[in-house]
């Protein structure tokens, strides 16, 4: 992966670039990596809420200066944690570079806070749709950290917290869904793309709502089997490497109790070693 070189006043270091668009300071640079694990949370909180504010938007007699405040929120959290790591870097134009799809979401959330409902027009709704999608990118790059090999027991975890969110979600926004329990269930039927026909989305907002649970469900899903499939896969590997190791040890026991033979010689005695063999003859 490219790397870009950043000065300092007493060093340089070098700089990560993503493939996303974002990337966080490097560690020489302590005080910006400092900043912006402070900066992570309340960010990353500030976007979740801005997917309510989404539907808001769609849903009639709602007032719409409670979604322009959480766009407004989340876009003014998200500026300042940018600018405040990179001048911790040192190199605030480098480091704003290397985090342009920070600086889109910034704007494009600005965009969604000016724009009008989206109950009654397309554009709007069409802008908001894609400043959506670059939040969820921007969220799933902020976790991709705890997404680790071993984190069965946490995937779980984030796997039925997904799905009772989106059960939530659906409980809102759906009118076929006069309970929660009846949300979870179409939650589960969509994110898992069964579709039974029982319960589904009948309004513009849950519609849009069920794009992202199923996309959602295919992440989540797909990580959950993964890491199931890689525990399995992971056990067989222990299991063949102790059965490598203990071969091996066989192995060498054999091995020292032939050579204890073949220096002992076949009556048993020990035989000398050239050194002291080369000794004794000078010594004659």
């Amino acid at each position: 992966m490219p790397r870009r070189r950043l000065s300092l006043d007493t060093h340089t270091y070098v700089a990560p670039r993503s493939p996303w668009g974002l990337a966080r300071p490097p560690s020489e640079a302590a005080r910006a990596v400092q900043v912006e694990r402070r900066w992570r949370w309340p960010v990353l909180l500030a976007l979740v809420a801005t997917i309510p504010a989404f539907y808001l938007d769609l849903l009639p007699h709602t007032p719409s200066s409670v979604a322009i405040a959480l766009y407004l929120l989340a876009a003014t959290l998200l500026a300042a944690s940018v600018l405040h790591t990179a001048l911790r870097t040192g190199d605030l134009a480098h480091h704003l570079a290397a985090n342009r799809t920070d600086l889109l979401l910034v704007v494009g959330l600005l965009v969604a806070a000016a724009l009008p409902t989206s109950e009654h027009s397309l554009p709007a709704l069409s802008a908001r749709l894609a400043v959506a999608g670059l939040t969820l990118v921007r969220m799933v790059w902020t976790l991709q950290h705890l997404l680790t090999r071993g984190g069965l027991s946490y995937l779980l975890l984030v796997s039925l917290g997904v799905l009772l969110a989106c059960g939530m979600g659906f409980w809102w926004l759906e009118p076929t869904t006069p309970d929660l329990p009846s949300g979870l269930w179409l939650a589960f039927t969509t994110a898992a793309t069964v579709g039974y026909g029982d319960l589904v989305p009948t309004t513009p907002a849950s519609r849009i709502f069920a794009v992202f649970v199923v996309l959602l469900g295919y992440g989540v899903f797909s990580l959950v089997t993964a890491a199931i499939a890689t525990r399995w896969v992971e056990t067989e590997e222990r299991r063949m490497e102790r059965k490598i190791l203990n071969d091996m040890r066989r192995e060498m026991a054999s091995l020292r109790e032939e050579i204890r033979q073949l220096r002992e010689g076949p009556s048993g005695v020990r035989a000398p070693d050239d050194a002291t063999g080369s000794a004794a003859d000078r010594r004659r």
